[in-house]
């Protein structure tokens, strides 16, 4: 039996290779490097999910760094006492350490922190044990005054997470912040230009007199042919343009992404072919690495533009949102739409936002519905 053991426990050593380095040990079926280090008495293992020598190194400093003030933080709690600033700094450790969050996520947590920082004096130094629910519905509403319905529930899963961290540590009982309620987000009511608007608009964009007049022309019909959002459609490249199955490869960028972390195929509808055909025969001798759009953004060509043809106020997104209506005026059923606009909500959002276009579409077909076969509307029935 004890030769048994002992065999086992060799096989399990065999797999773990130590380095050069202290603390920093090699999983050999995986190639994957593990810290391995002790912090208060207590002995931690993690993944530094990366097999580079070099980037294993950095993440071992800051993962030492980040478990010893967790560690400290941890002492505080379970000596009675910890402070709003305390969770404020674990807070930040497992935002800034999780390879679950994208950056734009991870700036927009600690955006929100800042807000309910300002927006609540003092409320660093005090004791968690000392907030009460009355107390956080106070804040709730003064905060509710001065900020949107998003960024006020933005605040709220914040604040709750913060009271979490204590709760985590042993410092509290209960989250006083679970009273608050969250604020109903009204939809936006679109004012979308129709087609011959929208011709009058792109025209006066293209025949303006400043240096990138055309191609900021270019990007706005991009963006309302496609669908896509301003900071996937300055990444897509000719490579990403399949112009036989006429289908689009949409990928965001490293610093934003597409939303959801997800890549997705957009539909090159006879406009859009038009448009990339037309570029591309210019631009023939371009890397298929190279982007199809030379702007990335044309947001004051547009103000100009809306002002001079009297056109109410368009933004990139709205032009997200022309796409969808025309599609779902054209008759494409609202999920298929959701999916060429990378939402993966089953179409629950684009129903919230474009179902009242659906039912408009929905009573005018009904009127072509007739089980007359005679011009004059007279039934079968009376010709009998």
């Amino acid at each position: 039996m004890k030769q048994r053991q002992t065999g086992s426990n060799a096989a399990k050593s065999s797999k773990w290779q130590p380095t050069q380095y202290s603390n920093l040990i090699r999983y050999v079926p995986s190639r994957k490097y593990f810290a391995r280090l002790r912090v208060a008495g207590k002995l931690i293992r993690k993944s530094l999910k990366t097999n580079a020598l070099t980037i294993a190194k950095l993440r071992l400093d800051d993962l030492g760094k980040s478990e010893r003030e967790a560690a400290e933080s941890g002492a505080s709690a379970s000596n009675g006492r910890m402070t709003f600033g305390d969770c404020m700094k674990i807070f930040k450790e497992q935002t800034e350490a999780s390879n679950l969050l994208k950056p734009s996520t991870k700036r927009y947590r600690l955006e929100i922190l800042n807000s309910i920082l300002k927006s609540w004096r003092g409320i660093k130094s005090r004791d968690v044990r000392q907030f009460s629910p009355s107390e956080c519905n106070t804040w709730a509403a003064k905060f509710s005054n001065h900020y949107s319905a998003t960024r006020y529930n933005g605040a709220i899963g914040v604040l709750r997470a913060l009271f979490e961290t204590a709760i985590q540590a042993g410092a509290l009982y209960r989250n006083p912040a679970l009273v608050i309620k969250r604020a109903r987000v009204r939809l936006p009511q679109l004012a979308l230009p129709d087609t011959e608007q929208f011709e009058r608009f792109v025209s006066e964009i293209q025949s303006a007199n400043g240096r990138d007049s055309k191609k900021c022309a270019d990007l706005v019909r991009f963006l309302a042919y496609g669908g896509f959002r301003v900071s996937e459609a300055r990444n897509v490249t000719w490579g990403d343009c399949d112009f036989v199955k006429g289908e689009i490869t949409v990928r965001g960028d490293t610093e934003t992404g597409t939303k959801n972390w997800s890549v997705r195929r957009a539909p090159m509808i006879p406009e859009m072919r038009q448009l990339l055909e037309r570029l591309r025969a210019k631009r023939m001798n371009e890397s298929p690495t190279r982007p199809v759009m030379r702007v990335k953004e044309c947001i004051l060509a547009m103000r100009r533009a809306a002002k001079v043809t009297g056109t109410a106020r368009i933004t990139h997104h709205h032009l997200r949102h022309l796409f969808a209506t025309r599609c779902i005026e054209s008759g494409v059923d609202i999920p298929t739409v959701s999916r060429w606009l990378g939402h993966r909500d089953g179409g629950a959002l684009a129903m919230r936002v474009y179902g009242h276009l659906r039912d408009q579409h929905s009573t005018v077909m009904a009127q072509k519905v007739s089980f007359s076969t005679k011009a004059n509307g007279a039934t079968n029935e009376e010709n009998l």
